[in-house]
């Protein structure tokens, strides 16, 4: 095993670059699914390795309830400096698990408070509140309906057309289920830091691939990119990250400039021969190589302790 077990710690740093470059170059959707999955597995990949050095280095320590076993001079020889490093993975894990807990138990309080505040009211898929604070985001409704919760003082600021841009752009947000994207990606960047950039890129790209289905269903490139603007300078957004909508994180001038030039080509994956091509299977190859070696030492952890664990 030796130092694979920390190449899942480091090789996320991988991703930097195809962040940058896929939310520029990508189509909105196909970056926010390759951005995510690769958060995915690269979090979870660095969080096992993370479990087998906290195993490996508190294993021989007096006082731990783990097997007396799993302390074998050859378990310990299974990781360089184990001691210290197993010291380190403790509260290194305990930080990650209270990051994550804390993200999640965020997450469902402001759902579950944005639906007790709709409870009582009509259930249609529009709902508009008489607040004369401007906002819109999508809500998931889980166990109820997806809905889309607008302030009238958001809708006064709009023209008809713009309002029906606003509509198609959080209509794309659920039918995306851009919250599971965004929420994953949450975790990742909790589990590890180096993952963040991806995070940032992810609510991008979500908001981008809501301008672009937009822009299809209204058929004007133009009314969407007016309608953003608006929307960004008198709202504050949604209450949470995890809540998609039309005035969301990311820079606005951007999405702007990308609604009012030509539509994003659709493409399945990039070609290798380009800088965007040659990033995204950079970012590959690292994902495989993150999971190929959390997966060869939790299996090595295995066989080594089962050896030296007595029946």
């Amino acid at each position: 095993m030796g130092v694979f077990i920390f190449l899942p710690l480091v090789l996320p740093l991988t991703a930097w670059p195809v962040a940058r470059l896929a939310e520029q170059r990508l189509h909105p959707r196909l970056a926010t699914r390759l951005l995510t999955g690769v958060a995915v597995v690269m979090a979870t990949c660095s969080t096992v390795s993370l479990g087998l050095l906290m195993v490996v280095g508190t294993a021989q320590l007096p006082g731990n309830p783990l097997p007396d076993g799993w302390s074998d001079p050859e378990v310990r020889e299974a990781v360089p400096g184990e001691e210290v490093v197993g010291k380190v993975a403790i509260p290194v894990l305990l930080v990650v698990a209270m990051g994550c807990g804390r993200a999640l138990w965020r997450h469902r309080r402001v759902h579950r408070q944005a639906h007790q505040a709709l409870d009582g009211m009509r259930a249609t898929t529009v709902v508009v509140l008489s607040d004369g604070v401007p906002y819109a985001y999508a809500l998931p409704g889980g166990r109820t309906r997806d809905r889309i919760v607008v302030s009238a003082g958001l809708l006064s600021c709009l023209q008809a057309s713009q309002r029906r841009a606003l509509f198609a752009h959080e209509r794309a947000h659920l039918a995306a289920g851009h919250h599971r994207h965004l929420l994953a990606v949450q975790l990742a960047a909790r589990a590890n830091p180096f993952l963040r950039p991806l995070c940032t890129a992810v609510s991008y790209t979500t908001e981008r691939w809501a301008d672009e289905e937009a822009a299809q269903t209204v058929g004007d490139r133009r009314t969407v990119a007016v309608a953003i603007g608006k929307a960004a300078l008198v709202s504050k957004g949604a209450p949470t990250p995890t809540l998609a909508g039309l005035a969301g994180v990311g820079p606005v001038p951007r999405r702007v400039a990308a609604l009012l030039g030509p539509a994003p080509a659709a493409r399945n994956w990039p070609s290798l021969f380009t800088s965007v091509g040659l990033a995204a299977w950079a970012a590959a190859v690292g994902t495989v190589a993150s999971a190929m070696s959390s997966a060869n030492s939790a299996v090595t952890m295995i066989l080594i302790l089962h050896a030296a664990t007595p029946l």
